[in-house]
């Protein structure tokens, strides 16, 4: 999947912002799926990206928050962190669809579907970069930070 080009998508994003792949190339963007807003691991992992922005933004890539919350939800999870980047909604899964982020979850012995906590850096051509599944919340973002930064 790395050597070709993702289907673009077009997604509603918090602060009536629309976020579209295409329009990000020329970029570095990472993109980090998570289950729901206003659950444990996935605010920290929020606000660890949220602590780190000010570098990310240094190192030339943008940073967005995907789950398939709605933008209501959103709204009320990013203010709540102060969170100085956009969560894109994905209700649809479009965008989990496209990047196979849709797994079988065993939740207290009951199996659902949900999304795999996983995160994608794109190139400023729009490929992958690299992927990581399946990620522990811990130290996480600051793994991310480095590869955008070996990227130069």
């Amino acid at each position: 999947m790395t050597d070709s080009l993702l289907p673009e998508f077009s997604l509603p994003a918090t602060g009536g912002n629309t976020v579209t792949l295409s329009a990000l190339r020329g970029k570095k963007v990472a993109l980090y799926f998570y289950p729901k807003d206003n659950t444990p691991g996935c605010t920290n992992e929020t606000r660890d990206f949220g602590a780190l922005h000010a570098a990310f933004t240094a190192a030339g890539c943008e940073v967005f928050g995907i789950s398939r919350d709605s933008l209501k939800s959103h709204e009320n999870f990013k203010a709540k962190l102060e969170l100085p980047f956009d969560l894109i909604s994905d209700a649809e899964e479009v965008a989990c669809n496209i990047f196979g982020v849709i797994k079988m979850k065993n939740m207290y012995g009951k199996q659902s579907r949900g999304v795999e906590r996983s995160t994608f850096v794109l190139d400023e051509t729009g490929r992958i970069a690299k992927e990581w599944r399946g990620v522990k919340v811990s130290g996480h973002a600051d793994e991310v930070l480095a590869y955008v930064r070996s990227l130069g």
